[in-house]
């Protein structure tokens, strides 16, 4: 049997749980204002993850269209502060 520190074997285990989006969702939640600026975040209704998509909820119409083109730009600047390439897509609604 190998040895894991607590850190590394919580991180297994979360990789194979469903709790895992939700944690990871809470983390950028808590960051989305320096990710992306005050009034985005100020707009923004709710973040969830999903597998390795990233839901960003907003009734804004014309913020609704900045993110659509701001999509690669979100998915860098998120799998950046979660420290891993987790997600690959992004959904506006």
């Amino acid at each position: 049997m190998s040895e894991y520190s607590i850190g590394d074997a919580m991180k297994k285990f979360l990789r194979g749980s469903r709790l895992n989006g939700d944690i990871q969702a809470m983390q950028i939640t808590d960051i989305w204002e320096k990710l992306m600026g005050k009034t985005i975040a100020k707009y923004t209704d709710s973040i969830k993850i999903y597998g390795n998509k990233l839901y960003i909820s907003t009734k804004v119409a014309p913020l609704k269209q900045e993110l659509l083109f701001q999509k690669d730009n979100i998915i860098l600047r998120v799998n950046e502060a979660l420290k891993d390439n987790v997600i690959k897509e992004v959904i506006i609604n």
